[in-house]
């Protein structure tokens, strides 16, 4: 990992909810319509915590693209320029997807998510952001467990996403990830 880009071995850092998130997400979703219209099948969805208000998240938008072939990711990448890198599909290790990175300054700025409109993560991604925006105490709780998971993995991303996964599969299914146990003294004693 010594010779790879500064931007693909970032650290965690959660920041505080921006409002000015959910603007550049509809922005960029406007912008990669135009510019991705010959392969879109579906309008750009803005996913992930920077398009949910209130939600402490990493600064970089998550933007997934329906496309009917996976295969036209080579040729999306040249069509959006040379900010825009390809993570090679071996090293993503989801073939479910096409991931795309988004580089300013060195710094990621956007992941864009290439994925069939029927598959079933399309449908997942868009659940979870659903439900969030529907219930801020999932808001809170997914805000502090991040901060938790950010602080515990700063340096391994992989990590930090896979320790999420048990709390957005419950989310998906419409349950509670957990509860709040309030303990108290036995009364008899």
């Amino acid at each position: 990992m010594a010779d790879w880009p500064a931007w693909a071995t970032e650290r965690v850092e959660i920041h505080p909810a921006d409002p000015e998130w959910q603007r550049r997400g509809e922005q960029a979703c406007r912008d990669l319509d135009a510019a991705l219209a010959a392969w879109l099948v579906a309008p750009v969805e803005h996913v992930g915590s920077t398009a949910v208000p209130g939600l402490a998240a990493k600064p970089i938008l998550d933007l997934q693209a329906a496309v009917a072939d996976l295969d036209c990711a080579p040729l999306v990448v040249e069509a959006l320029g040379e900010e825009w890198r390809l993570v090679p599909p071996e090293l993503d290790a989801r073939p479910w997807r096409r991931f795309l990175v988004h580089v300013v300054n060195d710094t990621r700025a956007a992941h864009l998510h290439l994925m069939a409109p029927d598959s079933e993560r399309w449908a997942q991604q868009l659940t979870f952001r659903d439900a969030l925006r529907q219930d801020p105490g999932l808001v809170r709780q997914y805000a502090d467990l991040k901060r938790q998971l950010a602080a515990e993995h700063t340096g391994d991303r992989e990590a930090y996403t896979a320790a999420k996964r048990g709390f957005i599969d419950a989310v998906r299914r419409g349950r509670r990830p957990w509860t709040t146990v309030v303990e108290r003294p036995d009364a008899g004693t």
